[in-house]
């Protein structure tokens, strides 16, 4: 198929577009002349306008008449749907343009939260977003996650306390879900057993979380959430030694990066397919996760409050093996 003009869509979330990036970057280089561009939501935009493979950002508004009509002008050659859902469906019609759609396995995740019946392939979703074009001829270039920052999210860091600047762990406090965080009781105390410098990041809704822990740690923890970019705190992940986190965007943000890794997981289980996707350095990372309780996985996103009222999945977490997994990667990688 000859291919001028493609667009991707992926509306949401931060680290599901992260995830594309490999998907937009062997495109781009193993079809050269061809224009790639993306359709996502307006709030999503920073993530890819800097990615330098993509020709245009489009943004779905809450009303999408106008960009639709823009879209249908530029007659693409293929649509590449990696979301998959009622939105991109619409666009796909109203386009009316040769398509491939990604399978979101929908009924094998089913199966696993609702049966217990795993029947997931073992295979991380960057391999299975691949897969959607694997009739172009596209090859994993096995060069990993993308991220790119804009030159003004970029994070000096002479402005962290000068017992930060030769070295700290970026504990990544937020998630989505409540149900894939831990609490604050647990992950203060893992922090302590740590015993290195650390930069709490998370965004306004983390923001009295990271208040709390930052007054239980004193002086060994510098908090930014709530207070700092998105693209400040990527510049941040970047920078750090080791990045400790939960399954949330960030932690796709650290594999971009290939940051060594400690990653806390709760209600969502790896089998998803979505853990750090580090394909040149697979030795950097350590998850963490409870795997004995019939409970889990309960949700492929998470919940407010847990389900069973009892969260074991965070509470039964092994607090010191955690900490004994960054210091031990700490001490390992000793640059930023």
């Amino acid at each position: 198929m000859a291919v001028q003009r493609i667009l991707i869509i992926r509306f949401s979330s931060i680290g599901d577009i992260v995830l594309t990036t490999p998907l937009v970057r062997c495109l781009a280089k193993q079809f050269p002349n061809a224009e790639l561009h993306y359709l996502t939501k307006p709030t999503f935009r920073s993530i890819l306008e800097p990615n330098p493979y993509l020709h245009k950002v489009w943004l779905w508004e809450d009303e999408p008449k106008e960009v639709l009509r823009q879209l249908k002008e530029q007659r693409f050659d293929l649509v590449v749907d990696l979301h998959h859902n009622l939105r991109s469906k619409r666009v796909k019609l109203a386009l009316r343009r040769p398509s491939v759609s990604f399978n979101k396995l929908n009924v094998e995740k089913y199966l696993y939260v609702n049966l217990r019946i795993n029947r997931l392939p073992n295979v991380h979703i960057v391999d299975r977003y691949l897969a959607t074009v694997a009739q172009l001829g596209v090859k994993n270039d096995a060069q990993g996650l993308d991220y790119f920052i804009r030159p003004e999210d970029e994070y000096d860091i002479k402005q962290l306390p000068q017992t930060h600047q030769n070295g700290y762990v970026a504990v990544v406090t937020g998630a989505l879900k409540n149900t894939k965080r831990m609490p604050e009781v647990e992950l203060s105390e893992v922090c302590k057993r740590m015993g290195l410098p650390i930069v709490l990041l998370g965004g306004k809704a983390e923001a009295e979380f990271g208040a709390h822990i930052a007054s239980d740690l004193g002086a060994a923890a510098y908090n930014t959430c709530g207070e700092i970019s998105l693209g400040q705190s990527a510049s941040l992940v970047k920078q750090a030694r080791v990045v400790l986190t939960h399954d949330t965007g960030l932690m796709h943000i650290a594999a971009a990066f290939h940051k060594p890794i400690v990653s806390i997981w709760g209600n969502t289980v790896p089998e998803f397919g979505m853990y750090p996707y580090l394909p040149l350095a697979s030795d950097q990372q350590f998850i963490s996760q409870v795997t004995d309780l019939s409970c889990r996985p309960c949700s492929k996103i998470g919940y407010a409050d847990c389900p069973k009222k009892h969260f074991r999945c965070m509470k039964d977490q092994d607090l010191t093996k955690i900490a004994e997994e960054v210091k031990r990667m700490f001490a390992f990688h000793p640059n930023s």
